[in-house]
């Protein structure tokens, strides 16, 4: 990828890994989420055949995304920059490190369901991996970027991870195993040149910016309320303001409007609702407003996206 989806949950202990993929659109078919795995997440999905523009925000733990079934052509870019295609399918994978947000959009490419695995290995798996491996403490490493990758030894690790996820009582012990090798693989083969202190990127630790989306897509139709989002952060208005702004790209206002285009450009290509029920949909009062604005992000009118489909 380039340098670069009404009950109450608890919040994850500071540090974890969490999932972002529950504002991607798909189906979620199993998760470790309430299992007690340490120091990283595992989630499987089945996306939906076509995704346009979708922003995934920065978050510091490495990320890993392998392909279980099918094929798609996977574009890539940094905000505002060159669209990077690969075709992509069962076995390939990507890594992520990416200190910067970044924009995804893909379509499947023939009839078998596209199916991912997503793997995000904690900060303190990586800590010890890079001190085993290059016998250093208190240094990260930079990983690079991997887009539409072969690794066997890659495979055969998520292999055991995909199994171990889809059992109801799945080992513990042999995922800590399987996390660990995976941790120590990656360090191996896919380090950079450079190390570098522990030190935080700025921008809003994953488990924040998933809350803070969430609770933005839950309440969409409403206003921008950023006090309660600050306050859900356990920061300043400011301060969060600048975090989120570091970890998507956009400040909270701006990618509200980005998730809102997202589910109205949802709405019409998958419903017969009316324009102006969508516009109601996505907090649009005034359907002159949900016309402009939807113009200026999508670049046409609601009537001609709908037409277009």
């Amino acid at each position: 990828m380039p340098k670069s989806m009404a009950i109450a949950v608890p919040a994850p202990p500071l540090g974890t890994p969490e999932a972002l993929d529950e504002l991607v659109p798909g189906n979620l078919i199993a998760s470790s989420k309430r299992r007690p795995w340490r120091d990283l997440l595992v989630q499987v999905f089945v996306r939906q055949p076509f995704q346009q523009t979708l922003i995934i925000p920065a978050v510091p733990e490495p990320l890993v995304v392998w392909v279980i079934s099918g094929a798609a052509r996977v574009e890539e870019r940094e905000l505002g920059g060159e669209w990077m295609a690969n075709d992509v399918h069962r076995g390939n994978f990507f890594l992520t490190t990416t200190p910067r947000p970044y924009e995804l959009r893909w379509k499947t490419l023939g009839p078998e369901p596209f199916c991912v695995l997503h793997l995000y290995l904690g900060l303190p798996l990586m800590q010890r991996a890079t001190a085993e491996v290059l016998g250093v403490s208190g240094m990260q490493v930079a990983l690079r970027e991997i887009s539409g990758g072969h690794d066997p030894v890659l495979c055969s690790l998520m292999e055991l991870l995909r199994d171990e996820v889809m059992r109801k009582s799945a080992s513990a012990l042999l995922v800590q195993g399987v996390a660990i090798s995976l941790a120590v693989h990656l360090v191996r083969s896919y380090r950079g040149e450079t190390l570098v202190p522990l030190v935080r990127h700025g921008g809003l630790q994953a488990f924040k910016i998933h809350r803070a989306l969430a609770s933005m897509q839950a309440r969409m139709s409403d206003e921008l309320d950023l006090g309660r989002l600050a306050r859900e952060a356990q920061l300043s208005e400011a301060h969060f303001s600048r975090a989120f702004k570091k970890s998507t790209g956009l400040a909270p206002s701006r990618y509200l409007t980005r998730m809102r285009m997202e589910r109205a450009r949802r709405l019409l290509r998958e419903t017969s609702r009316a324009v102006v029920e969508v516009g109601l949909e996505v907090g649009y009062a005034s359907p002159s407003h949900f016309a402009q604005v939807f113009r200026r992000e999508v670049g046409v009118l609601p009537s001609t996206y709908r037409a277009g489909q």
